[in-house]
């Protein structure tokens, strides 16, 4: 149940009208996965949050689409990162929303269920591999060794390296105020967290 007033959209004022469109009409809105709105158009997931505070929102959402659309990590690498992040926090809606994405990304069902359980996960890809074992690492202990760093770096390269470091504060901060908001696990069928 949730903690928060969800906003209906005729009850926004304009820095939130903002915030909605941007969700709304950026490039999460034709992507599949767990819808956006419910079926009265309230923001599900933890866009409606974002609401709260505008300003803080829309630059939240604007970075979450960035690491979604606009990072150099394979579709297949950042969804293993996100649901590796989302089985750490338990957290139901991302786990959900982004086994839809990544289905969709490659992932076959063995891998989708090994990221949700957190279990062993062999991948042929080095990048993959690389990608997992340290989101892994970093979500269990919020670090690298110099060793881990230079196995990484030797894979990733810094950039990549960047990116994925934002993905797991990013899908950490989400999970954290899903929890605090009490969102609910998404009940509708395939458009994205």
């Amino acid at each position: 149940m949730s903690r928060t007033h969800r906003f209906h959209p005729d009850e926004l004022d304009e820095s939130q009208q903002q915030v909605y469109r941007a969700i709304l009409g950026g490039p999460r809105a034709g992507t599949g996965g767990v819808s956006l709105t419910d079926t009265e158009g309230h923001l599900q997931g933890p866009f409606n949050a974002m609401l709260l505070s505008p300003a803080l929102g829309g630059a939240l959402q604007e970075l979450g689409s960035a690491i979604r659309y606009r990072s150099t990590l394979s579709a297949r690498c950042r969804e293993l990162a996100i649901l590796a992040v989302a089985a750490h926090w338990r957290s139901d809606f991302e786990q959900r929303a982004h086994e839809f994405i990544g289905a969709a990304a490659g992932l076959t069902r063995t891998e989708l269920d090994a990221l949700r359980s957190n279990g062993p996960l062999v991948l042929a890809d080095a990048e993959e591999a690389a990608v997992l074992s340290a989101i892994r690492t970093l979500v269990r202990t919020t670090n690298l060794t110099e060793p881990e760093y230079q196995d990484l770096v030797s894979v990733l390269g810094p950039a990549k390296i960047f990116e994925l470091t934002t993905l797991v504060g990013y899908y950490s901060l989400l999970a954290l105020q899903m929890r605090v908001f009490g969102v609910d696990t998404p009940t509708e069928s395939p458009s994205e967290g």
